[in-house]
Parts: C-alpha cells; sequence; structure tokens
C-alpha cells in the first residue's frame, strides 16, 4: 500500500512540450515578426544565412527571457487565472530546469549574434534580456503601477536589434519602430488588465487597475492612445513607410481612437471579474469595450509592420515628406 502510494506521488517527466511552453511561443512570433521587420527596414543587403541566424537569436532571447520571468513569477503565476496553467505553477516543470533553460538560452543566444553579426546588436539582446528577466520581472512588475510602461522597453526593442543586426547601427527609425511598440503596450495591456484586475490583485502585483482604480486607468488608456497615433503615422513622414503604410496607419488609428473613446466612457473595470471563463475574450457585456480595444491593438500592431514589411520586400518607395 505504501509503495503504490510513493508511486502515486512520482513526479511525471517534463514533455518537450512543456519546454516549449516555457518560452512563450506566442510572444515569441510576435517579436520575431517586428525584429524581421527591422531587419528588411534596414535596407542593407545580408547574407541570407547570417539574417535566419539573426531572427533565430532574437527568437531564443525573447524565449530565455520567458523562461527566467516564468522562472521567478511562479508565485504568483499560481494565484491568477490567466498563468495558473503555466509549467512551473502547474507543477509540469522544475523551476530550478526553468532557470537553467533561461540562463542556457540567454548566454547562446548572445554569443551567436555577436559571431554571427555584430556585437551591437548582441549588446542590445543582452540588455533586452537583462532589462525583461531582472529590471521588469524582479523589479517593476511587484514595485509600480508604471511597470508596463517602463517595462514595456524589453518588448519595443527587437526591431532595432533586427536593425543593428543588418547594418550595425542603429539609426532614428529603428528607434521609430521601438517607440511604435513602446507607445502601443501601455493602452493594449491596461484594457487586458481592466477585466483581469482581480487576478492581479490576488497576486499582490500592483497593475494600474489595483493601484489607480478602473476610471483613472481608462483615463490614461485613451491619453496613451492620443499620443500613440501620431507615433503610428510618423515612419510615413521619415522615408520608412510608404502611401500604403500612411492610410493603414492614419484609418487603423482613427478605429484605435474611437476604441479607447468608446472604454474611456464604459463603465469596464468597475465590477467583479466579468470573464466567462479563463480565456481572454469570453467577457460579458460590461468589459467588451476593454475587450475589444485589447483585440483590436493586436491587429493595429500586426498591420503596421506587416505593411512595412511588405512595402519594403516589394521594392515600394516610401514617402518624402520630410
Amino acid at each position: 500500500m505504501a509503495m503504490a502510494s510513493a508511486q502515486t506521488n512520482v513526479r511525471a517527466p517534463a514533455r518537450w512540450q512543456d519546454y516549449l511552453q516555457l518560452l512563450k511561443p506566442r510572444v515569441m512570433s510576435l517579436v520575431i515578426f517586428t525584429a524581421l521587420t527591422g531587419l528588411v527596414c534596414a535596407g542593407a543587403p545580408m547574407n541570407p544565412i547570417l539574417a535566419a541566424v539573426a531572427i533565430l537569436c532574437i527568437a531564443v532571447g525573447a524565449g530565455a527571457s520567458a523562461a527566467l520571468n516564468m522562472w521567478f513569477d511562479a508565485d504568483i503565476d499560481a494565484k491568477m487565472r490567466r498563468t495558473r496553467g503555466r509549467p512551473v505553477p502547474a507543477g509540469k516543470v522544475q523551476g530550478a530546469d526553468a532557470l537553467g533553460l533561461g540562463v542556457t538560452l540567454s548566454l547562446l543566444s548572445v554569443m551567436m549574434m555577436g559571431v554571427a553579426t555584430n556585437w551591437l546588436a548582441a549588446g542590445l539582446l543582452a540588455f533586452t534580456i537583462l532589462f525583461y528577466a531582472v529590471v521588469y520581472t524582479m523589479w517593476l512588475k511587484r514595485w509600480t503601477a508604471q511597470n508596463i510602461v517602463i517595462g514595456g522597453l524589453a518588448g519595443a526593442l527587437p526591431p532595432v536589434i533586427g536593425w543593428a543586426a543588418a547594418t550595425g547601427t542603429a539609426p532614428l527609425n529603428a528607434w521609430l519602430l521601438c517607440a511604435i511598440i513602446f507607445m502601443w503596450t501601455p493602452p493594449h495591456f491596461w484594457a487586458l488588465s481592466l477585466y483581469t484586475s482581480e487576478d492581479y490583485a490576488k497576486a499582490g502585483v500592483p497593475m494600474m487597475p489595483v493601484v489607480k482604480g478602473a476610471k483613472s486607468t481608462r483615463a490614461q488608456i485613451l491619453a496613451y492612445s492620443l499620443l500613440l497615433i501620431p507615433v503610428c503615422v510618423a515612419p510615413a513622414f521619415t522615408g520608412l513607410g510608404g502611401p500604403v503604410y500612411l492610410a493603414v496607419s492614419a484609418l487603423g488609428g482613427l478605429v484605435f481612437l474611437l476604441l479607447a473613446w468608446r472604454l474611456f466612457r464604459s463603465q469596464a473595470g468597475e465590477a467583479a471579474d466579468p470573464r466567462n471563463d479563463d480565456g481572454l475574450y469570453d467577457v460579458r457585456a460590461g468589459a467588451r469595450d476593454a475587450r475589444n480595444l485589447f483585440a483590436f491593438s493586436i491587429l493595429y500592431l500586426a498591420l503596421l509592420f506587416a505593411t512595412l514589411l511588405g512595402e519594403h520586400l516589394a521594392g515600394l518607395k516610401p514617402l518624402e515628406l520630410l
């Protein structure tokens, strides 16, 4: 009987799928996409194998950051509906294994980037990993309601790294791509936090709705949205984007502002957790304005970078308005 009990308590070995989930593949796909856009928009001839290696290094670095984040955040992830199924809090992967994977992939990605391309790109990649895993995860996330604002820099840097990998430089237009993602991050994540705030409160994470309340958060989302749209349109005036990009950024920006205004006028975030399940999109009526902005923000960012990527791959001449 005791032997049967002991056998029941033996932990099943982690599957490769569990380790893959440690790397946050959905976030990694966005990182790859924005980094590739930066690399292509740089317009410098690059050996396709080295270009592929550069993108792989950025992807691996993003996965390393995610693994380190899941190792450190296992305690709060276990308390939140959205994250309790992650490999470490769910007991599928040991915390030490997540830490070891994160450190190994961090060193591997940075060293390979430096050897294959240049050390500016490698340095930017190393900074991004450290900023996300240490500054954001270990400090900002648990300390300030501005965690997403400041910490958003880590998610905004991949196009600069891609640009640097191709040219060895990081000019204004590379940083403009970074600025788009940086300014996009607060309205995107705060819209989500309006209908997941109970999770953050339970875990002790000082997300904006928990600290300042839903009304203040909705006002700040509108303010950041008003700042975001001119930044998104700006590449059409700096020789980076063409006429298609101008149309997409301007029209999409109007939709973004309309949704932000509707969210500002709504009561989203005032009621108890409005989700019908553990998903991000199945919410009751009171949270739909927040859900709609959150969903459209993903589409808008994807359209902006896809349009820039498409214009440069097609050889379309950018606008020269300045």
